[in-house]
C-alpha cells in the first residue's frame, strides 16, 4: 500500500505540481482513506519528502575501475539518469515551486540525500585517483566536488534541460572535470 500511496504522490507532483497536489488526491489515486494518509503523515511535506526518499536511487560508493575518468562517468551517468527519472522530475518541481519558507524542508532533504552522497563519492573517487596517480594531488577538494551538482543542477533548472544523456556527461567529466584534475 505504501508504494501505491508515493506513486500516486509522484504522479500528482510532476503532472500537477506542488502546490495542486493534495492529501485528498493523493488517497484517491491509491484507493485509500485520506485519514489513513495522515494517521502516517502529518502534511503533504512528509509526505513527499518519505515518497522521494523511498523512490529515489540509494548513493552508492563507485568501484574501483582502475581510472578515476571511468568512475567519475559512471558516478556522473548515474546521478544524471537519476535526474531524469520521475523522482527527478518530482524535484525538479519541487525546485521550482516551492516558496522561499517551505524550501528550507526540502533543501535540507535534497543536500542530505541527494547532493552529500555524491560530493562525498565524488571526492572518495579524487582520493583513490590521487593514489594511483591520475589525479592530481590536492585536487580532491569540496570546491572540486561540487561542480559535478552544480553544473548538472544549472542544466536542468536555469536551461531546462530534463534528461542530460551521456553525450553531456561525457562532456562534463572531459572539458570540466579533467582539466581541474589533472596530473
Amino acid at each position: 500500500m505504501e508504494n501505491a500511496i508515493f506513486e500516486a504522490a509522484l504522479d500528482q507532483l510532476t503532472s500537477g505540481g506542488y502546490a495542486r497536489l493534495t492529501m485528498e488526491g493523493v488517497a484517491g489515486a491509491a484507493r485509500t482513506g485520506k485519514a489513513a494518509l495522515y494517521r502516517r503523515w502529518a502534511s503533504k511535506d512528509e509526505l513527499v519528502i518519505d515518497a522521494l526518499d523511498a523512490t529515489l536511487p540509494r548513493p552508492y560508493d563507485t568501484p574501483d575501475l582502475g581510472s578515476a575518468h571511468r568512475e567519475l562517468l559512471q558516478l556522473i551517468e548515474g546521478f544524471a539518469g537519476a535526474m531524469g527519472s520521475r523522482p527527478g522530475a518530482a524535484i525538479q518541481v519541487l525546485m521550482g515551486e516551492i516558496d522561499h519558507e517551505r524550501a528550507e524542508v526540502f533543501k535540507e532533504f535534497i543536500t542530505r540525500r541527494v547532493i552529500e552522497p555524491t560530493t562525498e563519492t565524488i571526492l572518495a573517487i579524487l582520493r583513490r585517483g590521487a593514489e594511483r596517480g591520475d589525479v592530481r594531488p590536492g585536487a580532491a577538494t569540496p570546491v572540486v566536488a561540487d561542480v559535478v551538482p552544480a553544473m548538472l543542477l544549472y542544466q536542468v533548472k536555469i536551461c531546462g534541460r530534463r534528461n542530460l544523456g551521456p553525450e553531456y556527461v561525457a562532456r562534463l567529466v572531459d572539458e570540466v572535470l579533467l582539466p581541474i584534475i589533472r596530473v
